[in-house]
């Protein structure tokens, strides 16, 4: 049986090979939006086998597995390392034709040159083989960042962190580099009760403002913006259901927090929109007065499985693509801060394929002169980051926006071995273009089309992001 994975991978006419090859392939990884544990690149310390850099964390892969009747004891349970990788070996040729049959062969291949096809029959000769690599020189966290090229990450931390991560890695001289990304989920979410109230006592401590009130909530989220910003950090990031409302109150949001700081939390679900749409605001002006970006991550329907949340926790799995409203709600947000003239960069990225024209709609409205690309409709996320749900993202943006002024993909991943991604998306983005030019679309005109990715690719990304 031929290996499908051949160097022409998704690339099926004469010019797609040539802009990929010629054009993408070798072009550095900006990826600016990730995961990956700063820690593990500061201490840079090998992974044990391949289960650990691969199979822990990763709900994709645990979301098949359970569609499979997979019991949660090789999943998230007690199963050895070896029989967690066993049952995904297992689960590997029923996943024909999702993504995640593309992402392991392509992770297997690179950077562990297997060209198997991974199945039950292979599973421990493969762990054995990619376990005892990752012990050798060129295996570490860093050694992969090299080794896919990769110029930046962007990872994603709470205002909290003391981000002394990263401050071993800069002084390491390290070459690629790792920046903190500011991400303040947790201080909007004013209704869960007691959880809330201990982030509060850990954003006081971090910022070493004492937080009675909203004005010293802001004064203690300006602390840590702006110690972000000495660390290097200059972009931040918010994963939302949709962009907050400014709402009507029954009482004054001031009045709310010291509330529910004092343990009164009967207001404070009905007042969350209000609160967050307040507090994000008032982040966002200070983005702008920084030179930041501003990203958001909207429409997840996330903890849907009550019981399994219990058993569980968060982020195991169990969360959706939601249906909630944008139009109106990113429209007012956005249009408030451009009244003050403070609207940062922006890039919103879309989990519910049906609103991909909304996005890119809205985004046309804000631009800038002077700023090439000023908002951004940011790549397929999440359930949609696969060839059916990154092109439709770039065919709504192409035909609604400019797709030469895109900033291209991100891995949003918690794994080193992610970078596969930048590769699919790049045999994706030159198979598109190349399908026009055959059927007359577009000019046959190699070099400037070559520009054109290649932007898309690296430059516009190293551009917007001040790199």
């Amino acid at each position: 049986m031929a290996y499908f994975l051949h160097d022409d991978f998704l690339l099926q006419t004469k010019h797609a090979v040539r802009l990929y090859h010629d054009y993408a392939k070798a072009l550095p990884i900006i990826d600016y939006h990730s995961h990956l544990p700063p820690d593990a690149i500061a201490s840079d310390e090998k992974f044990e086998n391949i289960t650990r850099l691969w199979l822990a964390g990763d709900h994709y892969k645990w979301r098949a597995l359970r569609v499979l009747g997979t019991e949660e004891h090789y999943i998230t349970g007690g199963a050895t390392d070896r029989e967690k990788f066993r049952k995904w070996a297992e689960a590997v040729p029923y996943t024909l034709r999702n993504p995640l049959y593309h992402w392991t062969h392509m992770e297997l291949k690179d950077p562990f040159g297997i060209t198997e096809l991974l199945g039950p029959d292979n599973a421990d000769r493969i762990f054995d083989s990619a376990s005892a690599q990752l012990q050798t020189p060129g295996f570490s966290p860093r050694d992969l960042l090299t080794h896919f090229h990769v110029e930046m990450v962007g990872t994603t931390d709470d205002p909290v962190d003391d981000l002394r991560h990263h401050q071993t890695i800069a002084s390491s001289g390290f070459g690629t580099k790792v920046l903190p990304t500011f991400r303040p989920d947790k201080v909007f979410q004013l209704s869960k009760g007691d959880d809330y109230r201990r982030y509060i006592d850990q954003l006081q401590a971090a910022s070493g403002v004492a937080i009675v009130d909203l004005d010293t909530l802001l004064d203690a989220l300006w602390n840590r913006l702006y110690y972000f910003h000495s660390q290097g950090c200059r972009i931040a990031d918010h994963g939302l259901n949709s962009l907050p409302r400014q709402m009507d109150v029954t009482l004054s949001l001031d009045e709310v927090f010291k509330r529910v700081l004092a343990g009164d939390d009967r207001l404070a679900a009905e007042h969350e929109e209000a609160f967050t749409f307040l507090v994000l605001s008032e982040l966002c002006k200070l983005y702008h007065d920084k030179g930041w970006v501003q990203q958001f991550h909207l429409g997840p329907l996330r903890n849907t499985n009550s019981r399994k949340l219990r058993e569980l926790g968060a982020d195991t799995g169990y969360d959706s693509i939601g249906d909630f409203r944008q139009a109106q709600s990113m429209q007012h947000f956005f249009n408030t801060l451009e009244e003050e003239g403070r609207l940062a960069k922006t890039v919103v990225y879309n989990l519910n394929p049906s609103d991909n024209a909304v996005f890119a709609a809205m985004m046309g409205n804000f631009q800038a002169a002077g700023t090439k690309g000023k908002m951004q409709f940011g790549s397929g996320w999440w359930f949609l980051d696969q060839l059916d749900g990154m092109t439709q993202q770039l065919n709504t943006l192409s035909n609604i926006g400019l797709i030469s002024c895109f900033v291209g993909m991100l891995t949003d991943s918690r794994s080193f071995l992610s970078y596969s991604r930048h590769e699919y998306f790049r045999r994706l983005l030159c198979n598109l273009f190349a399908e026009d030019i055959n059927k007359g679309l577009l000019p046959d005109d190699i070099e400037w089309t070559g520009k054109v990715i290649q932007d898309i690719c690296y430059h516009n990304a190293r551009q917007y992001f001040g790199l």
